[in-house]
Order: structure tokens, then C-alpha cells, then sequence
């Protein structure tokens, strides 16, 4: 696609909120290989294992005494969009299928895949 994007279903998320995802470039880069060795509908890899993966690498966190968890992605995003780019509330808990409260969201509220990633890119 000219402006790659990935779509979670409802059933993938947790708070069952169906939404597209932008991808950047060199994401789509490295997991092409990957999804072209894969069958249709099977998984790249078991969420839980993968988790499991990144807790046992101990990969450090520069500014705390701490590493990196899976979580710390969501956290980041949610507060570097807030704090550093200023990225526009509805976008942002669009993307992360965070705080999601009005009936506007959960119900009417269904940007087009283009304009996820124009929004997302334009922060």
C-alpha cells in the first residue's frame, strides 16, 4: 500500500475496539519477509511467548533503573504524544484504542485507513 496500515479486529483488542494501525516504512520492510513465509490468518507470533521473549532480554531503559516491557510502548506513546508532538487527542486514542469514552468513538467515529496514517504522520 502507498500509505501501509494494519487493521486490529475487535476480537484482537482488549477493550474490543476494532482500528487501523499505521505502519511506518522500514516496519513494513522487516516483516515482509516474515508475512510472505506465513499462511493466511496465521499468527507472525504468540503474543504471550513474544512477551516472555522481551522480558527475558533485559534490554535496559536509559532513564530509569529498570527494562524494557511491552507495556512501556503504550506508556511512551501515550505520553510522548501528549507531552513532545502534541498530537491530537482523538488520533492519538484512535490509534492506541485508549480512553475511548464518547459514543462518538465507540459508535461513529471510523476514519478511513488514509487518514489514520495521514494524522499519525502529520504528528
Amino acid at each position: 500500500m502507498e500509505k501501509p496500515t494494519l487493521l486490529v479486529e475487535a476480537d484482537q483488542d482488549k477493550v474490543r475496539y476494532a482500528h487501523w494501525v499505521p505502519l511506518s516504512p522500514p516496519l513494513v520492510e522487516a516483516l515482509t519477509p516474515l508475512v510472505d513465509e506465513r499462511d493466511d490468518g496465521e499468527l507472525m507470533f504468540e503474543y504471550h511467548s513474544f512477551a516472555m521473549w522481551i522480558k527475558r532480554q533485559k534490554i535496559p531503559l536509559i532513564r530509569v533503573k529498570s527494562h524494557f516491557v511491552l507495556g512501556d510502548m503504550r506508556k511512551w506513546c501515550i505520553q510522548c504524544g501528549c507531552d513532545e508532538l502534541s498530537w491530537e487527542l482523538s488520533n492519538r486514542s484512535h490509534i492506541l484504542s485508549h480512553r475511548l469514552l464518547s459514543i462518538e468513538d465507540k459508535h461513529y467515529r471510523h476514519p478511513l485507513p488514509e487518514q489514520i496514517y495521514d494524522a499519525y504522520y502529520h504528528y
